[in-house]
């Protein structure tokens, strides 16, 4: 089991108008290609212009599986061009973890 922990910073006040425009054009297509996350929110202390999602993968490949259906979407393609033409988005940090032996992974079903 692996989990994709990725980090957006949007631009200085953008980061409602991100998430309205992630939540009406990338949410479905996402979530229909990886599964339901085990957390999407936004950042309260620290760089509150960020966002965190963490997704929860079988394996490397599972990941990579799963990933590269969503790329070949056509819908996930017009969330790209719509995100990237708004151009709320400033960085980007993805980091995969491995669990501690003791920890018990959530139920994802």
């Amino acid at each position: 089991m692996i989990f994709d922990h990725r980090t957006y910073t949007c631009r200085p006040g953008t980061i409602k108008k991100h998430m309205k425009l992630y939540e009406d054009h990338g949410w479905a297509v996402q979530s229909r290609h990886l599964g339901t996350p085990v957390l999407y929110g936004a950042v309260e202390t620290g760089d509150v212009n960020s966002y965190v999602h963490v997704w929860c993968f079988d394996s490397a490949a599972d990941r990579a599986e799963k990933r590269a259906a969503m790329a070949a979407d056509p819908e996930w393609q017009a969330y790209l061009k719509i995100s990237a033409e708004a151009g709320y988005l400033a960085s980007q940090i993805n980091t995969i973890l491995t669990p501690a032996p003791f920890f018990k992974t959530p139920d994802r079903g």
